[in-house]
């Protein structure tokens, strides 16, 4: 059963009758009164947050005992084993298949914070995490109580497989504006080898309020070599509303980045300052570039989907548009695929798809995701062969990406609400090269990490 299915009665057996709720335990139906400003528990939404909230404690309960089992019959590490050696098993399939059960055996346990400054650690909500392409470091967004959203750094290399210690670096300023979506960027190409090692990689924030900007934010600010420095941005661009942005790495449309905004797309040269502007039908919520060719996935908010070759310049209508794909839901969240023959996409409607560039088609769905309104990042790790989203109920789940196969759903660590939606980064090195293994959680003010046994 699907941890985030509601408390109906047609999972207890007995009729629904409209206006009155089904208690199972007390074998009876009670009256339930309309609206939600009564103080009667008996409203509909209490009831589901009710049973909700049981579920996740059964399951963290589950989890504690370590009764996590695999959903594959049969599927374990002795058996696979024989099967490798029988020669029944390819080491791709066999390589997929051992992750599969690492990922069910993956226990929680929380994070130590430590930041220079005490009086900031673990005093502000988690928002958004990023990880850098080495996962050395991840960049935070955190809530402020007064309002508005602080940045920091926090540095994976204390991350080990006895000691679970960070260190965390803020900015010494907050916005007031709302942080909408976050992307590392670099003014130069990026290599994952040398990611974190140059003084010119940059954060790119896309902060969705009016009056909206783009901000580049360079990483050092972030240091704790250079505690006197006066905090700045390295350049603030000046837009509308932006839901969305991305940065460019091919070196055709260098020191690039988009923003999605309110029924256009704008692509701007962070050196020179040049923009071009696309007018869509629809405001852009999510935004992609390809790594081959200069190309820009964007996924708007009637569930088109559509690309834009940088190259061209602009013109009127949408004869520009090149690749078209249509969900029935808002799109949330796109990720193109390493070999970009394939890109996913996640919908509002908690749909997941994975779609074939050269037809046009859904080739896969990926089932079990809950989304109704909210902005819900995917997670795809292809070396693993994973799939991870948090869904709107506060669920991680992970998928096969071979067979659409729902792999473990993950509990929050606290009860679900609008405003502790966990923010996940997934990776085999956790902290570098020689790092640990794992699935990285931040929701409320913790930090945890599940690590593979």
């Amino acid at each position: 059963e699907d941890p985030s299915s509601s408390s109906s009665t047609q999972n207890s057996g007995a009729p629904e009758l409209p206006g009155f709720y089904y208690d199972p335990e007390k074998n009876r139906y009670f009256r339930l009164l309309p609206g939600h400003n009564n103080h009667n528990p008996l409203t509909k939404d209490s009831i589901q947050h009710k049973a909700m909230e049981c579920k996740r404690l059964r399951l963290l309960e589950e989890e504690e005992k370590q009764n996590q089992k695999t959903t594959r019959a049969g599927l374990n590490s002795s058996v696979l084993l024989q099967k490798r050696q029988l020669g029944l098993l390819s080491s791709t399939s066999y390589c997929r298949l051992v992750h599969e059960l690492k990922v069910n055996s993956m226990q929680r346990r929380k994070i130590e914070i430590h930041s220079p400054d005490s009086s900031v650690a673990g005093t502000n909500n988690f928002k958004i995490i990023v990880a850098d392409v080495a996962c050395e470091r991840i960049f935070t967004v955190n809530d402020v109580e007064h309002g508005g959203c602080k940045y920091g750094i926090i540095n994976l290399s204390g991350l080990g497989k006895e000691s679970l210690t960070v260190e965390m670096y803020d900015n010494l300023y907050f916005t007031n504006r709302k942080v909408n979506s976050v992307c590392w960027a670099s003014l130069t190409h990026p290599d994952s080898h040398f990611f974190l090692t140059h003084s010119s990689k940059l954060c790119l924030m896309g902060i969705a309020e009016t009056p909206g900007c783009a901000s580049l934010l360079p990483a050092s600010l972030f240091s704790s070599t250079n505690p006197g420095d006066q905090p700045g941005m390295l350049c603030s661009f000046k837009i509308s509303t932006a839901w969305s942005c991305a940065w460019c790495l091919n070196p055709q449309a260098d020191n690039c980045f988009s923003t999605g905004l309110t029924r256009r797309v704008l692509v701007t040269n962070v050196v020179t300052g040049h923009r071009q502007t696309f007018g869509t039908s629809s405001d852009v919520l999510a935004q992609q570039f390809a790594t081959q060719t200069p190309v820009l996935y964007n996924g708007c908010r009637s569930g088109e989907i559509f690309s834009i070759d940088v190259r061209q310049r602009n013109r009127k209508g949408q004869s520009w548009k090149a690749t078209r794909l249509f969900h029935g839901s808002a799109v949330t969240s796109i990720h193109l695929m390493e070999a970009e023959h394939y890109l996913m996409a996640a919908d509002m409607a908690g749909k997941i798809k994975l779609w074939d560039l050269r037809t046009a088609k859904c080739v896969k769905q990926y089932k079990g995701h809950h989304n109704e309104y909210a902005l819900l990042p995917l997670h795809v790790n292809e070396e693993e062969g994973l799939l991870i989203a948090v869904g709107q109920d506060c669920y991680t789940r992970i998928w096969s990406l071979q067979d659409a196969h729902l792999l473990r759903t993950i509990p929050s660590p606290h009860p679900s609400s609008k405003d502790a939606i966990p923010s996940v980064v997934f990776s085999s090195r956790l902290g570098g090269s020689r790092g640990v293994p794992g699935l990285l959680m931040a929701v409320k003010q913790d930090l945890y990490h599940f690590s593979y046994n």
